[in-house]
């Protein structure tokens, strides 16, 4: 179940947003949505960057920041036609693809340091708890970050039973539930609530760094967790790197400027693009909704929607 302050969140995010529905197609303000799983004053820290230098770029006088404290909130907003861009995990994209395939248009992803353009699924668990392997894991709780996360539910549950002799998830491990976003839900493990959870990263470089960029790496750097009081239970196969969408409707020579500012990030302004990013990546490349077609299909084989 998800914790009731998190649907409230989404709530408000969307009401919000919905405030300014009359003006949406306005080139005066550019909406952002920006997912949970990171604590509000962090991701608005992150994304100032980008509300101090989209103005000049793509034409605008406003750049307004709306974060969420769940998945949903920011999928509505862009569903509804009340935010502009955001940047998705495959999972969220698929779910506004299959209610409606050209509410957005994914336009960029990340290229990690080693040139992939994927990441990982990665379940942890306490050292001290002697959870080294799926099979400790049998019986016991399982943890997931959102049930619009690719790499927090989506794909754990529908790659996890090839590794547990197909076994559904529901049938091996005792318990699962959402930790309400990737920073709680590693924080849970932490603190014992579930034996481990499913979480993201690149899987490139340190596991003491929590890799290159993730979800661990930043939580690493910002001082909220050691890796050395963890282990790696369980990875995942690559997953597609999340994609930057815009709304469809948006004006074409915006969505050109804009498109062109994000590309150009990574060598005009790095600290930006790793704030934003959360870790290192090298650039951005284009993507279309071809790139995404399995997380759709599976996401409509294990969801519905």
């Amino acid at each position: 179940m998800f914790p009731r302050k998190a649907l409230m969140g989404a709530v408000a995010l969307a009401t919000l947003a919905g405030a300014t529905v009359a003006h949406a197609d306005s080139p005066e303000v550019f909406r952002v949505g920006i997912l949970g799983g990171e604590n509000e004053a962090d991701s608005l820290r992150n994304y100032q960057c980008l509300a101090d230098k989209l103005p000049a770029a793509i034409g605008v006088k406003e750049v307004k920041l709306f974060p969420a404290t769940d998945y949903d909130g920011v999928i509505q907003g862009l569903l509804g036609g009340t935010l502009d861009y955001a940047e998705l995990g495959a999972s969220g994209y698929a779910k506004i693809y299959l209610a409606k395939a050209d509410a957005v248009e994914p336009i960029l992803t990340t290229v990690q340091t080693d040139g992939a353009t994927g990441y990982y699924s990665i379940m942890v668990a306490r050292k001290d708890s002697g959870i080294k392997t799926l099979a400790d894991m049998k019986g016991k709780k399982l943890g997931f970050a959102d049930p619009d996360s690719t790499s927090g539910y989506l794909i754990p549950v529908t790659s996890l039973p090839k590794d547990i002799g197909n076994v559904a998830v529901k049938d091996y491990f005792g318990e699962t539930g959402f930790g309400g976003g990737h920073e709680n839900l590693v924080l849970a493990v932490k603190d014992g609530k579930f034996d481990a959870g499913t979480t993201f990263g690149s899987g490139v470089g340190s596991f003491d760094e929590g890799y290159t960029s993730g979800n661990l790496h930043k939580m690493v750097s910002k001082g909220m967790i050691d890796m050395k009081d963890f282990n790696e239970v369980w990875r995942s196969p690559l997953i597609p790197n999340g994609p930057i969408v815009v709304r469809t409707a948006i004006d074409a020579n915006m969505k050109a400027k804009f498109k062109q500012f994000m590309v150009d990030l990574p060598k005009s302004d790095p600290a930006c693009f790793s704030a934003i990013q959360g870790g290192d990546f090298t650039s951005y490349t284009e993507v279309t909704p071809a790139f995404y077609q399995p997380i759709i299909d599976a996401r409509k084989a294990q969801i519905g929607g």
